[in-house]
C-alpha cells in the first residue's frame, strides 16, 4: 500500500476528505457504484481510460477506507463485486456538487481543454 511523504493534516477536515478521495478515479468509481454493486469488470467497462491496475489498486483502498464493500461468492469461476457502503455514500453529495460545478462552468474546461469529443 502507498504510504504518504507528507501526512495527513489531522486538524483540517477538508484535508481529510480530500485523503479519502483525492486520486484521479475514486471519485469516479464512487459515482459509478451510487446505482448498484458492480463487478470489476463492469467498472472497468464504465471507466475505459483509467487502467485495470490503477482502478484495482483505488477500488483497494476505497474498501481499506470503509468507503466500498467487496463481496466475493464462493462459486466456480469465482466472482465478485463492489458496492457503496453507507459512509461511501455519504460522499454523493460533495461528488453531486462536484458534478453540478463542472456542468455549469463547461466554457471553462472548454478554453482549457478543446471541444469536447
Amino acid at each position: 500500500m502507498y504510504e504518504r511523504k507528507i501526512p495527513v493534516d489531522l486538524d483540517c477536515p477538508l484535508r481529510l476528505t480530500m485523503s479519502l478521495i483525492d486520486s484521479k478515479w475514486k471519485s469516479c468509481i464512487l459515482d459509478e457504484l451510487r446505482h448498484r454493486p458492480l463487478r470489476p469488470s463492469e467498472l472497468h467497462r464504465q471507466l475505459p481510460e483509467a487502467t485495470p491496475r490503477v482502478l484495482d489498486l483505488q477500488l483497494r483502498e476505497l474498501v481499506e477506507d470503509g468507503l466500498v464493500a467487496k463481496t466475493i461468492y464462493a462459486e466456480l469461476p469465482p466472482r465478485s463485486e463492489y458496492s457503496l457502503t453507507e459512509l461511501g455514500a455519504s460522499l454523493l453529495p460533495l461528488i453531486d456538487a462536484m458534478i453540478a460545478w463542472g456542468q455549469s462552468h463547461a466554457d471553462l474546461f472548454e478554453r482549457k481543454y478543446g471541444r469536447r469529443g
